[in-house]
């Protein structure tokens, strides 16, 4: 990997501080909004911010409301939609192509959290639909085991695809975020499949704790109910009943 600093441009900077606020008050308006462990979220340095990804409306409501500004990673067919391609060049987002190993991007990432900036990220790589969280992807591991850095993980609820449409018949739906205390991962030494293993297990143990934060119907597969190997069972067990 060839470091370099990552920088965020005075423009983007700006456009951050003007349109943050606007995006609170909208959220507030059309919703009833619910955040907690604010006191969790590091006052200095960097970290990586890891969410449980439903529908469209979690990132806008995290990169609203988080206390400063962090750096964020989407899906590249974002760039690609009218609305959201807006909003996601305004914030200055990261595109991630989904399904492909893009070692620029793993780059862009390990270089925003080495120059002390935290990183939004949804492990589980798109969009659930549904409120059940999936298997997440190796990559979010991979990251934080090259920058050894926290992860402080966050839990969405209310953020459903029809969040919108219930908010626009003056229903103003609950969302919440539930925001976690900062974990460290055990650090990765083994090679081939046994590393690539170890990757998985890393990311399970960051939605195994994304999931304590949520209810159980949108735990999926990191529930009481959830099909994973019987090695996560002991550690599920003791991250969601603490």
């Amino acid at each position: 990997m060839t470091e370099s600093i990552y920088t965020v441009s005075f423009y983007t900077r700006v456009l951050r501080t003007i349109f943050r606020p606007i995006f609170r008050c909208i959220f507030h308006i059309l919703s009833n909004v619910q955040i907690s462990g604010l006191e969790n979220v590091p006052q200095q340095g960097a970290y990586l911010i890891a969410i449980n990804h439903v529908s469209l409306y979690e990132a806008p409501f995290i990169l609203a409301f988080w206390p400063m500004a962090p750096e964020a990673a989407g899906a590249v067919d974002i760039w690609s939609r009218p609305g959201q391609s807006l909003l996601a060049r305004i914030y200055g987002g990261i595109p991630v192509h989904r399904g492909e190993y893009d070692r620029g991007l793993l780059d862009t990432m390990l270089n925003v959290l080495k120059s002390g900036h935290p990183l939004l990220i949804a492990p589980e790589g798109s969009r659930s639909h549904t409120p059940g969280m999936r298997r997440a992807l190796p990559g979010a591991a991979y990251v934080i085991d090259q920058a050894q850095m926290p992860v402080v993980p966050v839990g969405i609820m209310g953020a459903t695809d029809d969040f919108l449409e219930r908010a626009l018949r003056c229903q103003r739906p609950k969302i919440e975020m539930k925001i976690g205390r900062p974990l460290r991962l055990p650090p990765i030494e083994n090679k081939g499949e046994a590393r690539r293993a170890a990757r998985q297990r890393n990311a399970d143990r960051i939605m195994f704790h994304i999931a304590s934060l949520l209810s159980p119907e949108y735990r999926g597969v990191y529930g009481d109910e959830g099909e994973l190997e019987g090695s996560h069972q002991d550690e599920r067990r003791e991250i969601l009943t603490t």
